[in-house]
C-alpha cells in the first residue's frame, strides 16, 4: 500500500480529496494536514509516501514546505493539487521536485490518473533495481511511468460547463451533511455565486441534485440542494 498525506487548509476539500484517494486501489490517507507545520510533523513522523498538497496554506505556502523537506534530507515524494496556476509557481514547483501538478479544480478521474502513474513509477523503480545502477533504457522506463494522458471531456455538457467544476460542485454536494444554497456552494468551492448557481441548476435539472425551498422572514425563499444518491 502508499501511504498518502492530504494537506489542505480547507477541511471539507481535504475530507473530498482523500475519499477521492481511498477511491483508488493500491492507496491509503494515513494523515490529513491543515497547514504546513502540522504536514512537516505528519512527514518528520514517517510512513509517508506521497504528499497531496495544497500550495495556498495559513502559515506558508506549500512549496516553502516541500523545500523545508528538502533541507532536512527528505525525499518524500509530492503531487501539488492547488489553485495555483501561474507559470512561476508550476515551474517551481518542478524544480523542488514534484511528480505531478494538478490544478483545481480537477476531477476524480484527473487525480486518479495522477496516482496511477505515481504506483506505475513505483513498480518501475522497484523491478530496475531499486538503488543500484540503471542504464539509459530503466532510465527512460522511469521517466516514461510519469507520463499521462488528459482524459477526454464528458459528453452531453451544455456550452460553459466544464467537467472539473462539475465534478467539483458535485463532491461538495455529495459530502455535504445538509442541504446547502448557492451561496455556501460558491463560498466552498471558490466560485461566484452566479457560476455556482447556473451548475446547480443544471444538476438539478438533470437529476444529480434534489432542490427543496427554505422561506426566511423576508419571505423570499432560498434554494437549498442536497446530493441525490444514484
Amino acid at each position: 500500500m502508499i501511504d498518502v498525506l492530504v494537506v489542505d487548509d480547507d477541511f471539507r476539500v481535504a475530507e473530498i480529496n482523500a475519499k477521492y484517494v481511498e477511491k483508488v486501489p493500491g492507496f491509503r490517507v494515513t494523515a490529513r494536514a491543515h497547514s504546513a507545520a502540522q504536514a512537516l510533523a505528519a512527514v518528520e513522523r514517517g510512513r509517508i509516501d506521497l504528499v497531496l498538497l495544497d500550495h495556498y496554506l495559513p502559515d506558508r505556502t506549500g512549496l516553502d514546505l516541500v523545500h523545508r523537506m528538502r533541507e532536512q534530507g527528505r525525499g518524500t515524494d509530492v503531487i501539488m493539487i492547488t489553485a495555483a496556476g501561474d507559470v512561476a509557481t508550476v515551474q517551481q514547483a518542478m524544480r523542488l521536485g514534484a511528480l505531478h501538478y494538478l490544478v483545481k479544480p480537477f476531477t476524480f478521474a484527473a487525480l486518479r490518473t495522477r496516482l496511477d502513474s505515481y504506483a506505475a513509477l513505483c513498480r518501475t523503480v522497484d523491478r530496475v533495481g531499486g538503488r543500484g545502477p540503471a542504464g539509459q533504457e530503466q532510465v527512460d522506463r522511469i521517466f516514461g511511468a510519469l507520463r499521462t494522458t488528459s482524459a477526454p471531456p464528458a459528453p452531453g455538457l451544455p456550452s460553459g460547463h466544464s467537467e472539473p467544476t462539475t465534478d467539483l460542485i458535485c463532491g461538495v454536494l455529495r459530502w455535504a451533511a445538509q442541504p446547502l444554497s448557492a451561496h455556501e456552494v460558491a463560498a466552498r468551492t471558490g466560485l461566484s455565486r452566479s457560476t455556482a448557481q447556473r451548475y446547480l441548476r443544471r444538476l438539478e435539472q438533470v437529476g444529480r441534485l434534489r432542490l427543496s425551498l427554505r422561506y426566511g422572514d423576508t419571505g423570499r425563499p432560498e434554494h437549498r440542494y442536497a446530493w441525490v444518491a444514484p
